[in-house]
């Protein structure tokens, strides 16, 4: 039986009803929750002056609310780590305007989900060429030069190929916990070397007389934001220029409606608050989103975003951790290279054609990094995930 979808554009999510939100979204990362993009908006962290325009679109089954898309018309590239800045180049040298740009991602979060929020009975392989359909027409009338699709998972990444969105590949490192007991369970499928480098790195952290403490949910307070908050925002500016794209005001807004979801790492010497790091997890996984330090202590970016997190997925049986994008220093700390997709699509066919030969050899080079970073990796054996 055909199913037919009609499609509705959205400038805020203040226009969405959190209960239909979140009756599509309960089983999702907390990236997808109702409340992080809201906070997101209310904290002004995402609006039109930051350069993006909310357009989430809805869809429906006749008067029936069945599918949500996160979606932002963008003024610029910043944010979203797909990186398409030459694109923009190559558009600008030929008098063609890249800007504005649709692109379906959560702000800010290089971290592959859903995206696609959907009723189970809803047939994606019916929906998904009709929903392409409404979002080109869409871009098309509205002077809008392309639509991306970030950090969504494989199957969604192939099925939109087939609707001619091509597939862009790159490579994360995640972590995967193999049912370990403990701590030592992990540190023993290391090759020695690596075992006692990592020993020797938490160890020089201890001798420089720093503290490191996991607080989780009931436990945070808003002090402790606060403190992050200030590590945040220096570190942002030492390294690029500015404070960072999220303001205080996400940050306490996700405090009070997602404190479930945080975990707070942090290091401390003599009573006194050195560095922390700010993550996000549910049942399945761990987030390691933000980090930030008042003073620069060796080897305490390893232990506040690796190590505590691993730590705590074996004490709460998380599946695996994602610790951030980028990094080849993550492998021989025990991070798996992972593939993660973005789809491209783009209104002027002559540059889609560019594009797609770019991709291709592209993805050549990303299956030689990926096969070069896995035969670093510090296992004694590797066993396929």
């Amino acid at each position: 039986m055909r199913q037919t979808f009609n499609f509705k554009f959205l400038s805020s999510i203040e226009q969405i009803d959190s209960e239909s939100w979140h009756a599509l979204a309960h089983n999702s990362d907390p990236f997808h929750q109702y409340a992080f993009i809201e906070a997101l908006e209310r904290s002004s962290s995402v609006e039109p002056k930051t350069g993006w325009h909310p357009q989430h679109l809805t869809i429906y089954q006749g008067e029936t609310l069945v599918g949500i898309l996160p979606l932002y018309i963008k003024n610029h590239s910043y944010g979203e780590y797909v990186f398409d800045f030459a694109w923009a180049n190559t558009y600008r040298e030929y008098g063609l305007n890249y800007y504005p740009k649709l692109v379906c991602a959560i702000p800010f979060t290089p971290v592959s989900g859903s995206r696609l929020l959907v009723k189970n009975e809803v047939d994606q392989d019916q929906l998904i060429p009709q929903l392409c359909k409404a979002i080109q027409k869409h871009a098309i009338q509205n002077g809008l030069s392309s639509m991306h699709w970030l950090f969504v998972p494989e199957p969604l990444s192939t099925a939109l190929n087939k609707e001619q969105h091509m597939v862009r590949r790159a490579v994360q490192f995640q972590w995967f916990n193999r049912n370990f007991r403990n701590y030592d369970d992990f540190s023993a499928t290391l090759t020695s070397r690596r075992r006692k480098s990592i020993r020797n790195e938490r160890r020089k952290v201890q001798e420089q007389d720093v503290q490191v403490e996991r607080i989780y949910g009931a436990d945070i307070n808003p002090e402790h934001i606060d403190f992050f908050y200030q590590c945040y925002q220096q570190t942002y500016l030492k390294r690029s220029g500015h404070r960072g794209y999220l303001n205080r005001d996400f940050f306490t807004r996700l405090y009070h409606s997602m404190q479930s979801n945080i975990l707070l790492v942090i290091a401390t010497r003599n009573g006194q608050p050195l560095a922390s790091a700010f993550y996000l997890f549910d049942d399945k996984q761990l987030y390691g989103r933000y980090w930030g330090a008042l003073e620069d202590v060796n080897n305490l970016h390893y232990e506040c975003c690796y190590y505590q997190g691993i730590e705590f997925c074996i004490e709460h049986n998380i599946s695996s951790f994602n610790p951030g994008t980028q990094g080849e220093h993550k492998i021989l700390r025990g991070f798996e290279p992972i593939y993660c997709y973005s789809n491209h699509w783009l209104a002027e066919a002559a540059f889609q054609d560019g594009v797609r030969r770019f991709l291709r050899q592209e993805d050549s080079n990303i299956e030689t990094y990926k096969a070069n970073a896995a035969e670093l990796l510090p296992f004694k054996i590797i066993s396929d995930n």
